[in-house]
């Protein structure tokens, strides 16, 4: 495995190479649900490259960018054990400049849901992203389904940019308990894990509420509120969406995702269920 530091390095190794290329973006603390991404670009491309880039222009004012889990040894040996062949390590001064041009949001999707509770947080997202799949070209880039909202409007911007790779979504990864795997889970006491799981439970529930016939939206997420608003501290929102963000008033399964975003402590989470 090669670790890159700079656009100059990885370009070097990068133009060498033939056949296709998966593209895994991380910020790094990596963990099963990392690996897994890598382990489907791995089976599915002749050459995997591996970002880690703590993406400080994605962090608001007062969020954790300063605290957030930096495991750079413990990533690198991880990406070299699942077979990557290209770690690109980048560090803000050789990705951002002054005065630079910007890639914003949609008005009105990038401004909901996640985009209202951090408004301004999807332009920094699609800044980095835009940029990372420029620098590394690859034909396939992994994205994990539980950050629905980033996956929607990143293959909007694709789509848009006439962008020359296919995006792909990749399962959620859930620990032993049901709780979504996420490099924030550390945050958590384990009082306050116990009570996290009340995100997986709240859309369990809605599932087998589905599955008993139930359609009508709103009945389905009152039912996530009496499981959530009990355990958590602050319940910032629930939701059911359509596959392009679209609030939706009754379900249609095979285009539906039910979402939850909410506090335990001080830690926020994040969940969804595809239907």
């Amino acid at each position: 495995m090669v670790v890159a530091r700079s656009v100059e390095e990885f370009g070097k190794v990068r133009s060498g190479w033939k056949g296709s290329v998966g593209f895994v973006p991380t910020m790094g603390a990596l963990h099963e649900g990392h690996l897994s991404l890598i382990r489907r670009a791995r089976e599915e491309n002749e050459r995997v490259v591996v970002s880690i880039f703590v993406n400080p222009t994605q962090f608001l004012p007062g969020e954790d960018l300063e605290k957030y889990p930096r495991k750079k040894e413990a990533d690198r040996k991880i990406c070299e054990l699942a077979g990557v062949d290209l770690l690109y390590m980048p560090t803000a001064d050789q990705i951002y400049h002054e005065d630079e041009l910007r890639i914003e949001a949609p008005k009105i999707r990038g401004y909901i849901l996640e985009g209202a509770s951090r408004p301004g947080h999807f332009d920094g997202v699609l800044q980095v992203v835009m940029k990372l799949l420029n620098i590394v070209r690859p034909d396939h880039a992994y994205f994990g389904k539980k950050d629905a909202q980033q996956l929607a409007l990143i293959s909007q911007m694709v789509r848009d940019y006439f962008l020359p790779v296919e995006i792909v979504p990749c399962e959620i990864v859930r620990d032993s308990d049901g709780l979504a795997l996420s490099s924030r889970n550390i945050y958590l006491s384990p009082e306050e894990r116990r009570r996290a799981l009340a995100l997986s439970r709240a859309l369990k529930r809605a599932g087998k509420q589905i599955q008993a016939g139930e359609r009508e939206a709103e009945a389905i997420l009152e039912t996530m509120r009496q499981v959530l608003e009990p355990e958590v501290d602050e319940l910032e929102y629930v939701a059911a969406v359509d596959r392009s963000f679209r609030a939706m008033k009754r379900i249609e399964e095979g285009d539906t995702i039910l979402l939850v975003a909410a506090w335990v402590g001080r830690t926020r989470l994040i969940d969804n269920l595809w239907v």
